[in-house]
């Protein structure tokens, strides 16, 4: 018998929500892959965040980045704290880590999974399954500009939006690709063109240029504003969407609203050619307010941990574990209070553990 493959896994659970939501997707992952049979997990815990900080004034050891370049794969739960401002701390551990590592592609599923409603009226699991690819690296979010004259009459604060013809043709391409395998194969791009007049024109004239090389994916675009209202008004309409950092940032969060809870969204930050590790996290916060309570919920962490399997070369595996969250939400009607249950997150996370067995193998 052959023996079973090693994925080694650096595990950071951050701040907040983190340390109680990390902990039930490790126990599912695990849950998963002793099924499975055909590989298992090496996890390594880093110990990073904000508390971190307060102690050494960094949210991660000088060398982090080498410690974790040599994983498989890096599995976070959430960054931040009111006691550290949010552009210390993402700047010091969150986008670094997508950034050195290349992780262009922020892939976020928005899907309405059975056993939850969603705040649409009349609509259901159909109605609501698309992905937003959200470019990862630059755009509105990169880290160029300034301050002059600080506290005075006369200041003068600069941020620049950096999009370049590499970022820019890669997501589109990658978006491409994937719209190209979704049932739909439709293609829908954000764009502002009618007011932001340099960066998002030239998006549109990248979108075209690449929209001429697959003529078998149907495109559209809409102005973000648009955009933003019809994924309330139409969400059946899409299959991909792709965005820039900013616009995938916001639509992704509206994404999981419709989709009935910030809690129960995944993402992942992929490196698609694998020269370096990538990164899947839950889009929802630390949630401070909650944190230490026991009632987060865990379906965002482990859902990103189901995206981390079919990376790692384990579809089967991952459809396996969206269909145990699937089978405790709607078969055994189990939902932490953000889903209008009681669940603790304990309870939650065994209630997809045991559906584990009770899920036919994809």
């Amino acid at each position: 018998m052959a023996s079973a493959q090693v994925h080694r896994i650096a595990v950071i659970p951050g701040d907040g929500i983190g340390h109680e939501v990390v902990p039930a997707a490790l126990e599912a992952l695990e849950a998963v892959a002793a099924l499975d049979g055909s590989f298992r997990f090496a996890f390594d815990r880093f110990p990073w965040g904000c508390d971190h900080y307060l102690e050494t004034g960094r949210m991660m050891p000088p060398d982090g980045l080498e410690q974790l370049r040599g994983y498989d794969a890096i599995l976070l739960g959430a960054v931040g704290h009111p006691s550290v401002p949010d552009h210390v701390s993402l700047w010091g551990l969150l986008l670094p880590i997508r950034r050195t590592f290349e992780q262009y592609v922020n892939l976020r599923p928005v899907k309405l999974l059975r056993g939850v409603t969603s705040p649409l009226r009349g609509r259901g699991p159909d109605d609501i399954d698309f992905v937003v690819v959200r470019e990862n690296n630059e755009g509105e979010y990169s880290n160029a500009g300034g301050r002059l004259f600080a506290g005075t009459p006369h200041e003068i604060v600069v941020q620049e939006s950096i999009f370049t013809r590499r970022g820019v043709e890669r997501i589109m391409r990658f978006a491409f690709e994937l719209a190209r395998r979704h049932p739909k194969r439709r293609l829908t791009s954000a764009t502002k063109s009618n007011g932001i007049s340099y960066t998002m024109p030239f998006w549109d004239e990248v979108f075209r240029e690449m929209a001429a090389r697959y003529p078998d994916v149907a495109t559209d675009q809409f102005h973000i504003d648009a955009l933003a209202a019809r994924f309330v008004t139409h969400p059946h309409h899409f299959g991909v969407v792709v965005g820039s950092n900013l616009f995938g940032d916001i639509l992704t969060d509206l994404g999981a609203a419709i989709a009935g809870s910030i809690g129960i969204a995944p993402s992942a930050n992929l490196n698609p050619e694998r020269q370096y590790p990538s990164m899947f996290e839950p889009i929802h916060g630390s949630a401070p307010d909650i944190a230490g309570k026991g009632i987060a919920n865990p379906v965002g962490q482990i859902w990103s941990g189901a995206m981390m399997l079919e990376h790692l070369g384990h579809p089967r595996a991952g459809r396996r574990l969206l269909a145990a969250i699937e089978h405790a939400l709607a078969e055994r009607g189990v939902k932490t209070p953000d889903l209008g249950g009681s669940a603790t997150t304990r309870e939650m996370t065994q209630a997809i553990v045991r559906s584990l067995d009770e899920v036919p193998d994809p």
